[in-house]
């Protein structure tokens, strides 16, 4: 430890280190902690949002460009959340550590109309989220994105990530305490999109046939898909096969667009 603390790049983290602390309240908290992430790990995007339950995310910070966030940014606040891992992650549960991207993934989320509508665009080859519970209702997720054509993200500086973590957390809590309140009407405002995927297919669908097209829509195999509702792969086969037939579309991609015209039209009449 001593030669550690007694290195010169320790010294100029634990100098970061104090900045960070004492601006930990201040409005461009989220900016400056960008900045220290990107200068240990080279990340090329950064999201952090605040999710609250099942509703629409907040974005806090992110450092895309104007042309870039339509793609990235409008497209993922409007519809595209609600097939993300890292949404589903902490709808289930997850609100502290750094995790991958593939590591809360359904098996064949790569293959993924999802994956292929919105994700592919995006350039990513990884992305770690950073998960931190604020109140108890709030969850803030940093995801810090690798591009295809930069560096990839190396086991060492997942591993540094994981160490800071907590310590990430903490600086959050602290943020979010001073921070926090101008956020929280508008988080109650959010509508919860979600409203779309439970009522999509509605009035043709079982609910165990809804389930099973959200499961398919995020990216799980037949296999994936029947281990998540304890069945077998067969019956998983056989609601598909009826999904299709009620809502007369013939594949993946067609039931995907379907679902994004549902959501579409379920937003609209949210605004109205």
């Amino acid at each position: 430890m001593l030669d550690f603390l007694a290195r010169p790049e320790s010294h100029a983290w634990h100098q970061q280190l104090a900045r960070l602390l004492r601006t930990a309240a201040a409005p461009d908290f989220p900016a400056r902690l960008d900045q220290a992430l990107r200068e240990q790990v080279g990340h090329d995007t950064v999201l952090i949002n605040a999710y609250r339950g099942r509703r629409r995310p907040l974005l806090i910070h992110d450092n895309y460009p104007p042309h870039r966030h339509e793609q990235g940014i409008e497209r993922y606040l409007s519809k595209a959340y609600l097939l993300d891992p890292f949404f589903t992650a902490v709808s289930d549960g997850l609100d502290h550590g750094a995790h991958r991207l593939r590591e809360l993934a359904p098996d064949r989320f790569e293959a993924s109309e999802y994956y292929d509508h919105y994700y592919r665009a995006l350039g990513l080859a990884d992305e770690v989220g950073i998960f931190c519970r604020v109140d108890a209702e709030v969850v803030i997720a940093v995801s810090l994105g690798f591009g295809t054509k930069s560096p990839p993200l190396t086991r060492r500086a997942l591993q540094a990530l994981r160490h800071l973590s907590p310590m990430l957390e903490a600086l959050l809590n602290e943020y979010w305490k001073w921070q926090g309140g101008k956020f929280q009407q508008r988080l109650a405002e959010q509508e919860p999109v979600e409203a779309a995927l439970a009522s999509f297919g509605a009035a043709v669908l079982t609910a165990r046939e809804q389930e099973i097209v959200r499961l398919l829509l995020a990216g799980h195999s037949t296999k994936s898909a029947a281990r998540e509702l304890d069945i077998s792969d067969g019956t998983v086969k056989v609601h598909r096969k009826h999904i299709y037939q009620r809502l007369e579309v013939s594949s993946q991609s067609q039931l995907f667009r379907l679902f994004l015209d549902h959501v579409a039209l379920v937003s609209r009449q949210q605004a109205v």
